[in-house]
This record gives structure tokens, sequence and C-alpha cells, in this order.
């Protein structure tokens, strides 16, 4: 086995009977059942290892890819619109970075920081609208949180703790609308359902009968929520 393939390992008391492996954003997370052994958990890798290994290399290239240079005419996105990047050249001290009539407009004199600024940008974004959502289908479906977070998580677009504390990265800002719903609606139902039974994925369904349908828009345009 690849000792340079670092790993995450779940382990479920529940149904589960075999044993998965998933991957995002590089980390690789294997979910096994409580009985599994270390040897079998290591020979089910070592079955992969080609694969893992190659998707590693497909999903490193396409984030590449997306990785912004920060020049003018530089699209970014938020809520899923795409919104190209001008420079002020007057010098204006009170606008650092903004969006307004459909660019982003930075500061000639904060373009070494652009990014941090950026990156700030879209936490105050996600802040007040995630936490505005939050609100909304909480009180809709009665799933109350006992807090709720921004953070700069890469591996995980939201989770919710055993205490019901719900967490966001921010990056998910970048995404429409719809597909922030479902990653909101996703955490507040692990409120009632702690695990991916059935009986969450139906709980889940009830709420966004077109969950799969926005699960697979994020699975194929997530690398794109990236700076």
């Amino acid at each position: 086995m690849n000792d340079c393939l670092n790993f995450q390992l779940i382990r479920s008391k529940r149904r589960r009977k075999t044993i998965s492996l998933h991957i995002r954003d590089g980390k690789i997370v294997i979910h096994a059942p409580h009985k599994a052994s270390k040897k079998e958990i290591e020979e089910f890798i070592r079955e992969k290892e080609t694969w893992v290994i190659g998707k590693l290399i497909e999903e490193k290239e396409r984030r590449e890819e997306w990785q912004k240079a920060f020049l003018p005419g530089e699209k970014f996105l938020y809520l899923g619109e795409w919104y190209p990047l001008e420079i002020d050249e007057s010098g204006h001290k009170e606008v650092t970075l903004k969006l307004s009539f459909g660019n982003f407009i930075l500061n000639k004199d904060h373009a070494v920081e652009v990014r941090d600024l950026f990156i700030d940008w879209y936490k105050r974004e996600a802040k007040e609208k995630i936490e505005g959502r939050v609100r909304y289908y909480s009180d809709r479906f009665r799933l109350f949180p006992k807090g709720t977070k921004i953070t700069g998580a890469k591996s995980r677009w939201g989770s919710c703790s055993r205490d019901d504390r719900l967490s966001f990265s921010w990056r998910i800002i970048m995404a429409p609308v719809r597909i922030i719903d479902y990653i909101l609606v996703h955490e507040l139902v692990h409120i009632k359902e702690k695990n991916h039974s059935r009986n969450f994925w139906s709980a889940l369904e009830k709420i966004l009968p077109d969950y799969r349908e926005r699960r697979l828009w994020l699975k194929e345009n997530g690398h794109r929520l990236w700076l």
C-alpha cells in the first residue's frame, strides 16, 4: 500500500456491511463496519490504489485549472453567477473590494492583498446570507441548531456536530442559491438523523424532492468553488 495515501477512517456501529471510499478536495475518507479489521481495510485500499491515485491527480489538475490569478477581466463566482474583476485606478481609500454594477471593483492600492480581500468579502456575504437561510429552513421545518458559524474548511461544505452546531465553508457562497440550500438543509436534517441512513435521505427528500440533482451539481462543479 502506498504510504502517501493518507486517509480518514470512519467506523460505523450501525448496519454498514461493506467498506467504501470517497475522495473530495484531495481528502480520502474510508467508511468501514465497526468490526472490520485493519488488514481488511488495508487490502481494500490496496485494491483501489491505482484508481485513488488517478482520481487525486485528476482533482489536483482540475483545481489548478480554476486557481485564480486575480487579473483584470478574470471572472469570479458569487451565488452561481460570474462577475469580472475591474481595477479602480482612482485610489479611493474608502473602497478596497466591492461588487458593483456587475463587476468586482478592486482598489489599485490593494492589489497585493487581493486574495485575502476576496476571502474576507466572501466570508461576510456567507455569514449574512447563510445564517438567514438557516433561520428560514429551521423555522419552517422545526429543526433548530444551537449555533451556526462560517469556516475556512476546504474538505467539507458543511457539518453538524453531535450537539447540533452547524458549520459551513464560506466557499459555498459562490454556488447557486439552490445548491447552498441543499447544503444547509442537508446539515439541518442531521439534527434529527445523525448518520446517512435511509431515514436521513427520506427526511431530506421530503424537504428537497430534487436533492439528488442538487447533490450531482455539487459533485460535478464543486472544484469551481475555489480561489
